[in-house]
């Protein structure tokens, strides 16, 4: 079983279809820059042009750097903030004509790192941080997620902690590995204040580079890098439309997936002269 999945970031937005089985790529991983005006007519071409780039008939799964309620978008700390109170999934379904689910980035990476990543068999209190252009966070009680916590903005030194301890900062005020991660640990400090996790799973970009900074970090917890790298984002919003995946399949076979009824009615009403 397969599906595409996207992740959208505050510097790029990029792409590739998921075996979900393995939680592994199945096509070339695809990327384009986020436009310096990121807000949403400006972000969903790119993302109909990488379903179009795979070729892509299907289920989208689809990933957001803020806090996504029932499709809606809540924030937009890292992107244009024209994105609040956007029905995210009727936008991106507009633009490519796919079934469309759509949710937080930090918690599409946990949900691959927790299954097929680091996080794999942890019991307990796991919490997933994503360093980049902020802080990405997802929480997980054996397993189960608990959505859209977004701990990047909790408040370290009357500042949001990822405006002093995202990878982006660390490149803006040209930070030793070392003064980096003395931030992190201030807000990894507070992490553990609040929730005595067991593991802490570092990912995002700096991820792949964590021999640079990984003993500099200081927590009761264990602490562990990510395995799926960049991959995780897309990997997990593809897990996120597994459901809609198995629909598919059985609608291909029988005829009777909602979404194959759906556009059978779209094509329809085309057909009729209504279609907006």
């Amino acid at each position: 079983m397969q599906a595409l999945g996207i992740d959208i970031g505050g510097s790029g937005v990029k792409g590739a279809i998921v075996d979900l089985e393995r939680g592994t790529l199945l096509s070339e991983r695809i990327r384009y820059d986020t436009p310096a005006e990121s807000y949403p007519d400006a972000v969903a071409p790119l993302v109909a042009q990488i379903v179009a780039d795979c070729a892509w008939r299907g289920p989208v799964g689809i990933t957001f750097p803020g806090i996504v309620y029932h499709g809606v978008v809540q924030t937009a700390a890292n992107v244009d903030k024209r994105w609040t109170n956007v029905d995210a999934v009727k936008l991106f379904e507009r633009a490519t004509g796919c079934p469309v689910r759509v949710l937080n980035d930090a918690d599409a990476a946990g949900v691959a790192e927790m299954t097929f990543g680091a996080g794999r068999n942890q019991t307990g209190v796991t919490i997933m941080l994503t360093f980049g252009t902020g802080i990405g966070s997802a929480v997980f009680l054996d397993g189960k997620l608990l959505p859209n916590t977004e701990f990047g903005h909790l408040p370290i030194r009357g500042k949001d902690a990822e405006h002093r301890a995202a990878a982006r900062i660390r490149k803006e005020e040209n930070l030793s590995w070392e003064q980096w991660a003395e931030r992190v640990n201030e807000f990894l400090a507070a992490m553990e204040f609040f929730f005595s996790p067991d593991v802490f799973i570092v990912g995002g970009g700096v991820s792949k580079k964590y021999d640079k900074f990984m003993h500099f970090l200081k927590t009761r917890a264990r602490i562990v890098p990510a395995q799926l790298l960049n991959e995780a984002g897309i990997i997990g919003a593809a897990m996120y439309v597994a459901d809609l995946s198995t629909a598919q399949s059985q609608g291909a076979a029988h005829g009777d997936a909602d979404w194959v009824a759906a556009e059978a009615a779209d094509d329809a009403e085309a057909a009729d002269g209504d279609d907006e």
